[in-house]
Formats: C-alpha cells, sequence, structure tokens
C-alpha cells in the first residue's frame, strides 16, 4: 500500500476538479517558440505561444507572475484577471501549482526590473504533478537522491542542466569534427561470443533463442577493424560498452566510449588528429583552451608532451622496466620496496603488462597534470597494438592523461594476422592461469584479418570521462544521466 504526503492528496483531489474545467492530461499545444527563443524576442512581439513546466508562482489578487522553465532556461510568465478572464483567472488561482505544465500565449515585454516576460492573452492547462518539487528552490544536496530522480534534479539544478548540454554539445562537436573529415559512422554488436577488443573482465548473458552464452561488449574494436578490411577506410563508433570491474569516481561499469579507425594513418598521425580535434572541440564549446578541474588550470593550447612508461616509474618508484623486465623480477621488486598496489585479480596472476599498468596507476598518474601522451608501454599490456619496429618489447601506443586521468588511448595496429594469433594465444594462457583481464582468443577476428588488412592507427576515448573533466564533476555519474543504482525495498 501506497503512503501519499498530505500535498499529493490534495493535488490527487484536483484533478477531480480539473476534469469539469477542462482535460488535465491535453493531447498537444501548438508552440511558437522554444523558451530561449521567446526570451530573446524584441518588445511588442504578440501572438507568442510556449509551453513548460512552472517552477516559481506568485498568485496575487488581479495579477499573478509565474516562472517556466525547461533544460534550455526560464521564462517569467505574467497573468492579469481583466486580460484572461475572471474563470480563467479563478482557475489558475485554484488548482494550478508548482510542478505542473502550461501552456500560454501573449506578447513579450520587459519588466521594469529588465526581465523579459510574457503577457498571458490567455492559457491552456497542460498537466498535473501530482508529486510537489522540493521546498528549497535551489535544488537536491544529496548525491544519491540526484543520480536516483535525476529527472527532480534537473528540474531543480542549473549546474546539471549545464552538465548534460555541454555533454550533448561535446558529441555533437565530435560529430561534426570527425563527418567533416569524412569519417563514416558505424553500429557494431553488443552481444559476442568472444570478449575482445580490449583487457577488461567482462560481463555475461545468455541468449535464449541461440541457447547461447554471449558476453556485453567491452569495447568496438575488432568490428571496427573489421569494416576497414571490408573497405571503409575511416570509421568510427559511438558505443556503449560494458566492463564488470571496480567502480570509483572516474569508473562506471556501463559508460560511453567513441572508437576511431584510419587506413594507412599510424599512431603520430592519430595524436596529432586527436589534439587539433579536442582543441577544436573545446575552443569551441568554452571560447578558451583553458579549462578548470577542481582547484586546478589545465592548459589545453600547443602541442602536448609525452612521456614514457619506462621514465615514470624510473622517476616515480625507482624502478627500470627494462631491468626487471618479467613479471616474476617486477613483482619481486615491488614487494621490496612495499608498494602497494591496487588489482583485483591478485598480483601473481597478472602478466608483466598489466603488472606495469596497476604499477603505473598507484605512483605515477595521480602527478600527471598534463595534458601529456604516455607511450612505450609493453607489448604484452596492448595484445592488438603493434610492436615498434626497433624495440619490439614495447608497443606504438599512446595515451592521453590528463589531470591524472586517462582520456584517449591510441595506438597503430597489429594487422599482422600470424602476430595476432600469436599474442592472442598467451592471452588466452594468461587468462586460464586466473589473469581475469586477458582476452580471449577470436578466431573469427583471425579470419578477417586473413583477407588482409591495411596499415591501420586507431583510437578510444570515454565520454563520460571527457565531459567529467570538461565540466569539473567530482563524480563520472554526475555526467550520466541515469547511472545504474542499488533496488531500494521504496
Amino acid at each position: 500500500m501506497r503512503n501519499f504526503s498530505e500535498q499529493e492528496l490534495v493535488r490527487k483531489e484536483k484533478i477531480h476538479k480539473i476534469r469539469e474545467y477542462c482535460n488535465p492530461y491535453p493531447e498537444r499545444y501548438h508552440i511558437t517558440h522554444s523558451l530561449i527563443e521567446a526570451a530573446n524576442l524584441a518588445d511588442e512581439t504578440s501572438d507568442v505561444r510556449v509551453a513548460a513546466r512552472i517552477v516559481f508562482m506568485r498568485k496575487m489578487g488581479k495579477m499573478s507572475f509565474l516562472k517556466i522553465r525547461d533544460i534550455e532556461g526560464d521564462l517569467q510568465i505574467s497573468i492579469k484577471i481583466d486580460v484572461v478572464g475572471e474563470a480563467a483567472y479563478d482557475f489558475f488561482k485554484t488548482y494550478i501549482d508548482i510542478g505542473d505544465f502550461i501552456g500560454v500565449e501573449g506578447e513579450i515585454f520587459t519588466t521594469h526590473t529588465g526581465e523579459k516576460t510574457l503577457r498571458a492573452t490567455s492559457f491552456q492547462f497542460l498537466g498535473k504533478a501530482l508529486k510537489p518539487l522540493p521546498e528549497k528552490f535551489h535544488g537536491l544536496t544529496d548525491l544519491e537522491a540526484c543520480y536516483r530522480h535525476r529527472y527532480v534534479d534537473l528540474i531543480m539544478n542549473q549546474e546539471t542542466r549545464e552538465r548534460f548540454k555541454i555533454r550533448v554539445q561535446f558529441i555533437r562537436e565530435l560529430r561534426h569534427y570527425l563527418d567533416n573529415l569524412g569519417y563514416m559512422e558505424i553500429e557494431t554488436p553488443i552481444l559476442n561470443s568472444k570478449a575482445s577488443g580490449a583487457t577488461a573482465r567482462p560481463f555475461m548473458a545468455h541468449h535464449n533463442a541461440l541457447d547461447l552464452d554471449v558476453y556485453l561488449r567491452i569495447a568496438p574494436e575488432t568490428y571496427l577493424k573489421r569494416a576497414v578490411v571490408g573497405g571503409i577506410p575511416k570509421v568510427y563508433e559511438i558505443a556503449r560498452c560494458f566492463r564488470n570491474e571496480g567502480m570509483d569516481a572516474s569508473h562506471l561499469q556501463d559508460f560511453t566510449m567513441i572508437e576511431g579507425y584510419q587506413a594507412y594513418y599510424n599512431y603520430e598521425d592519430n595524436m596529432k588528429l586527436i589534439q587539433n580535434m579536442l582543441q577544436t572541440i573545446i575552443q569551441n564549446i568554452f571560447g578558451t583552451l583553458t579549462i578548470q578541474v577542481g582547484d586546478k588550470q589545465v592548459d589545453m593550447s600547443g602541442n602536448w608532451g609525452r612521456v614514457s612508461f619506462r621514465e615514470l616509474l624510473i622517476k616515480h618508484a625507482d624502478i627500470d622496466i627494462q631491468v626487471y623486465n618479467t613479471k616474476e623480477l617486477l613483482l619481486s621488486i615491488i614487494q621490496e620496496k612495499g608498494i602497494q598496489v591496487e588489482s583485483e585479480t591478485p598480483l601473481e596472476n597478472l602478466g608483466f603488462g598489466n603488472l606495469v599498468d596497476v604499477l603505473y596507476k598507484k605512483v605515477a598518474r595521480p602527478h600527471m597534470l598534463g595534458p601529456v601522451y604516455l607511450t612505450e608501454h609493453p607489448t604484452s599490456l596492448s595484445p592488438l597494438a603493434r610492436s615498434n619496429d626497433d624495440r619490439p618489447e614495447v608497443s606504438d601506443r599512446f595515451q592521453l592523461v590528463i589531470n591524472g586521468a586517462e582520456i584517449v588511448n591510441g595506438y597503430s595496429e597489429l594487422v599482422d594476422p600470424q602476430e595476432q594469433e600469436k599474442r592472442l594465444l598467451e592471452q588466452a594462457n594468461l587468462k586460464a592461469a586466473g589473469d581475469e583481464e586477458a582476452m580471449d582468443m577470436d578466431y573469427d577476428y583471425i579470419g578477417a584479418m586473413e583477407y588482409g588488412m591495411p596499415p591501420i592507427s586507431g583510437w578510444g576515448m570515454g565520454i563520460d570521462r571527457i565531459v567529467q573533466l570538461l565540466t569539473g564533476s567530482e563524480s563520472i555519474r554526475d555526467v550520466v544521466m541515469f547511472p545504474l543504482m542499488r533496488p531500494t525495498d521504496n
């Protein structure tokens, strides 16, 4: 049995009275302008029709003011008894509450305080809110309530609305940039028979019609490269991906990323592309290349620097991975120095590359303000990346790090099917030995490679994480519209 507050019961009762006057949930309302468009009209513009949710009301004897809102902005409305009529005005004062939807037609004017206002000549009731909005006009402050009830958070919090407008604009600018370069956007499968495309722990599901265990996509990589085999030289996808790993302020199990691939490019070409792309997008959105991240300012202008794994680990841990170049040697020196690295997989089960990675994340990454490119990843950490011609123990790979967060990951792709088969067999052996983040063997992908692949370079970027950075949000869930939450009893 549901329990209702006194205000909810009063609003439910009003619904019955409203039905005597009009349909409380009408089919449609014709609008001529959005709120932001109406707010920019010249005074005395007439026959303006807008509609939105009421978020503020000041009801008075013969004239009332209200404010209506959508994600783009607010607009003030004035309603006078001698303009709309006594019956309509009485209905407004008696039955319309904050949170209800209303459509208004009228003329634009500017108040003596300088606020653009729509003087109503008529209005139409468009929907009753049975739950009242929070009493504090400046919105919700309980983060869990914001995540669980994002719809209320959007209504009440200006900062939330701005964050999601930036996210939408970022994705729009991203598509515009790549489309103008001739990239083709495609879609690849979310359900896969192999957990391929990245080293990560996958989610599993069961396909009833095929009676087949499947994995939720951890990355679209191998399918995008199949598209290159098929003759699409420039390709990208904005993809929902799923990794069954830890949750913290910068990680979610289900997230949105973009991956892009270009034939005949190498990783150096993509480092230049990424720099130009992000500088263009950030300048278009913010009008500056200096972004505020917490109490720090990050200058995104100019040419970005680069640093190797080896240089970072010598600097921050006094460990040379060219000397400690096996899993056993590296684990021994980590334990000898008493460095407490964090891994969901037991350290002794990790391969050399993954062990280097968790060490770097512990001792070096938090100190990297950036923007800076991290290079020279161990080949075993990059099973799909091309080995360097001169130093086969490292891959032609880069990661863009900004304020201690990995924003972009890219590399020259491995296009030799025999070498790829060898590496995936090594990954399968690591997985069998307990490294849950190692990749599966994928002979279907090997078969695609055997039809021939041109030189390729690709990159991936977490949309949620870059928007978190650009908006200065403390948690990645702040920029995800509806993050997964534990269910509550109510």
